[in-house]
């Protein structure tokens, strides 16, 4: 006998047509109970298939997309993404799709439903749509690297955007001038800003009225004039960008005031001075400095005595003449990996880094006056290490002490060094880089550097070494840069050369020994664009077949030769991490005569 309780029995009733009325009114709502399922707004799917339609596919980024019966859901589509209880598209990410300004129309079918949309890396053109007055509801705007230009007037009313990236674009015109459309409700939304990679002018727009800003991007444009104490006021801040612009300047305790959350400043490519009283203690624990051509000096900074989280440390040209004080070379800073002190007038000796800087991946420690021996340096140094134009000593018996698998570039050229190459720079098997030029190195070249078969440049240029070329450097077949100019070295020209160094660009055997003639070998360069053997005891007859190295006489768009400092381009120089910030190329200086005429070439 089955006994109903009356009450218990209306409750559930009322649940249950509750539940009904859910399913219908709103089919999404249980998508999140297993066996659920929803589909993708009718309307939503045909603007998507439309749009698909206007675009070549060749590379097939959208073969999801489709009409069949088993592509019929485009919320799983390749960059589509939907509510899990409406149905609506809520994020479109068309990265790199090789869209063009006309695919713009479709947006409107979306409405305010719309919370991310990614346009990144694409080849949309002309002025910033008026499509998205009406996305309200948009949060994240990803517009970079297109060529749009406009003005911003378009996002002036979304209240719920948070993020807006419209970097690497064409947008010109005076800053302040873009924002002029905009309301309270998004400047007090936005939070991330990036701008940068424009061609924008004028002064660095009030961005006090971004009350929630946290990250500002606006490097390398073509801004000008002060920064604004103003600037201090932003407690949310935790980034800011403004390198390689044209700002000018005293920035003070002032500017820096209230921001304890900061985290990255970037300055760099600036005229800016930064100047504090020396027991200014900032709030902020910096992760990343790069202050490079900002006026820091005389004096070494001693704002960064409690900077103790510092990842990247970037100071070169900032006009510091002074010694390194000791707490710097003691600050907590196991996770430092770029340090750039370079092109300053930093003086004294260097201490004993065989203990610390275990992490580090970078050390520009070149154009500055140190002096005294080379300085220990941990087994696993970094990965590059710049120490020329300086005024260190003796052997360089250091190198021994280093077992790093992933060393790239060492650079110890200009400096007063002497003896021997140790054979110990056999370890270097990943090296791509050795440049030792203008020292005072004697013996012979160790025949242990064919070891090196990353190698591309080797640069011993004005040193003391003597006899001939080992054998072994022809396993240096990945040689594209080859200074042995200015040595006592002797011997004939090696044949080999021309035969297994394919990529070689640059060949100097300049003021030298060697005799014999010129073997017809070297008429296998065929990438070579500089062949200096003058200077020599060669006799003989020139060969022929040095008529058909055309690529000395072939001129690129990045080539430039002025009076005084000529460029040449050689874009399979070796590439080396630099900063954090991507992959640079390694610049090789090369002495070249012509006409009577010494010119100091540097090729990149």
């Amino acid at each position: 006998m089955l006994l109903i309780n009356h009450d218990k029995s209306f409750h559930l009733l009322f649940v249950l047509i509750v539940l009904l009325l859910l399913m219908k009114l709103a089919p999404g709502f249980f998508s999140g109970v297993k066996g659920a399922t929803f589909e993708c707004i009718e309307r939503e799917r045909q603007a998507l298939l439309k749009f698909k339609e206007d675009l070549i596919d060749d590379s097939g980024l959208l073969s999801t997309w489709g009409s069949e019966e088993e592509k019929r859901d485009c919320c799983k589509w390749r960059g589509v993404g939907c509510n899990n209880r409406t149905g609506h598209v809520t994020h479109l990410d068309l990265s790199g799709f090789n869209l063009t300004s006309s695919i713009f129309y479709w947006l409107a079918n979306f409405g305010n439903s719309l919370v991310d949309l990614n346009l990144s890396n694409n080849h949309l053109q002309g002025s910033i749509p008026d499509a998205f007055t009406n996305m309200t509801s948009l949060r994240t705007l990803d517009l970079s690297n297109n060529q749009l230009q406009g003005d911003l007037s378009s996002f002036g009313r979304m209240c719920n955007l948070n993020v807006l990236n419209i970097s690497e674009n064409n947008l010109t015109g005076e800053l302040p001038q873009l924002f002029q459309d905009w309301h309270g409700c998004v400047e007090s939304s936005l939070q991330i800003l990036q701008l940068n990679g424009n061609q924008l002018k004028g002064s660095l727009l009030d961005i006090t009225r971004f009350t929630s800003m946290r990250e500002l991007v606006i490097s390398n444009n073509r801004l000008d004039g002060n920064v604004s104490e103003s600037i201090g006021s932003l407690s949310q801040l935790e980034k800011l960008h403004v390198g390689g612009n044209s700002l000018q300047g005293v920035m003070s305790e002032a500017h820096f005031s209230n921001l304890s959350k900061l985290t990255v400043l970037d300055l760099s490519g600036n005229s800016l001075a930064l100047k504090f009283e020396s027991n200014w203690a900032p709030s902020f624990q910096l992760i990343h400095i790069l202050l490079s051509s900002c006026d820091l000096g005389p004096c070494f900074p001693q704002w960064l005595r409690n900077q103790n989280n510092l990842m990247k440390l970037h100071i070169s040209n900032t006009r510091i003449s002074d010694t390194i004080p000791n707490w710097f070379w003691n600050l907590s800073n196991s996770n430092l990996k770029y340090l750039n002190l370079s092109h300053n007038k930093m003086s004294g000796i260097l201490p004993d880094f065989s203990s610390k800087y275990s992490n580090i991946l970078e050390i520009d420690l070149s154009s500055n006056q140190f002096e005294g021996p080379l300085p220990l340096f941990s087994s696993n140094i970094a990965s590059t290490l710049f120490l020329s134009y300086n005024k260190f000593s003796g052997p360089a018996s250091f190198l021994c002490n280093i077992e790093s698998n992933t060393f790239i570039v060492l650079d110890l050229s200009n400096n007063l060094l002497t003896g021997w190459i140790p054979d110990c720079v056999m370890n270097f098997r990943s090296l791509g880089v050795l440049n030792l030029a203008s020292n005072n190195f004697s013996g012979k070249i160790p025949s242990s550097i064919g070891l090196m078969r990353h190698l591309q440049t080797l640069s011993l240029h004005n040193n003391s070494f003597v006899g001939e070329l080992p054998l072994s450097l022809r396993n240096c077949s990945s040689l594209v840069f080859l200074d042995l100019s200015s040595n006592k070295l002797q011997g004939e020209i090696p044949g080999w050369i021309g035969e297994r160094m394919p990529s070689l660009k640059i060949l100097s055997l300049q003021s030298n020994g060697f005799s014999g003639s010129i073997p017809p070998n070297l008429c296998h360069l065929s990438n070579i664009r500089i062949l200096d053997l003058s200077l020599n005891n060669i006799s003989g007859v020139i060969p022929k077949c040095l008529n058909n190295l055309t690529s000395m006489v072939q001129k690129t768009e990045s080539e430039y030769f002025p009076a005084n400092n000529a460029v040449l381009s050689t874009p399979y120089m070796p590439l080396y991490k630099r900063d954090g910030g991507g992959y640079d190329i390694y610049q090789n200086k090369i002495r070249v005569g012509w006409k009577g005429r010494e010119d100091v070439m540097e090729t990149h």
